[in-house]
């Protein structure tokens, strides 16, 4: 019913300043509004899958090796370039959905930069072991993000770059 995003009039645009907890209402919202289909955040290991597009070895989750700024939204300040980005325009802000034309293997665009991501996992140390579908510990005190913001240096775009929030976290690079 209300829109909670710092960046308005934007239609398009992701929204963040939502904390996982609020997401959660949202999808029971959702789940109830459309009976038989089941809306939920993407566990981490699905979410790096899909970053990568269908799990291909690529740094970005615009389906390439180099962080450039035409094509995610990220802070590319000269100030951050690293080898494998681009320096250029820094927005400062969010942008729609898709309008930077950066969509990987899948057809998923944004999944690096933009807004850092919740996904349904609690933070915490991988196994050793290997795992099929591995779905992260069963309790903790911070949930996954992962993707990187429009704020982020390119390093923390990357899609095994990772990072933890709290479930009532809320700011203006996070969200879904």
């Amino acid at each position: 019913g209300s829109n909670p995003s710092s960046f308005k009039n934007c239609d398009d645009c992701p929204v963040e300043t939502v904390s996982w907890e609020e997401v959660q209402d949202f999808l029971k919202k959702l789940n109830a509004k459309y009976p038989g289909r089941n809306y939920r955040l993407p566990t981490e290991a699905e979410w790096e899958y899909a970053a990568r597009g269908g799990g291909k070895s690529v740094l970005f989750g615009n389906g390439k090796n180099t962080a450039d700024p035409k094509e995610f939204n990220f802070n590319a300040n000269t100030s951050y370039k690293k080898s494998y980005s681009i320096a250029g325009t820094y927005r400062s802000k969010t942008v729609p959905v898709g309008s930077l034309n950066s969509s990987n293997a899948l057809g998923l665009h944004d999944m690096s930069g933009n807004v850092y991501e919740w996904c349904s996992d609690w933070h915490g140390s991988y196994s050793s072991a290997n795992e099929t579908d591995p779905t992260g510990p069963s309790s903790g005190s911070y949930r996954v993000v992962r993707g990187g913001s429009w704020v982020s240096d390119p390093q923390y775009c990357r899609v095994a770059d990772r990072g933890g929030n709290a479930p009532g976290a809320r700011h203006r690079d996070l969200g879904f």
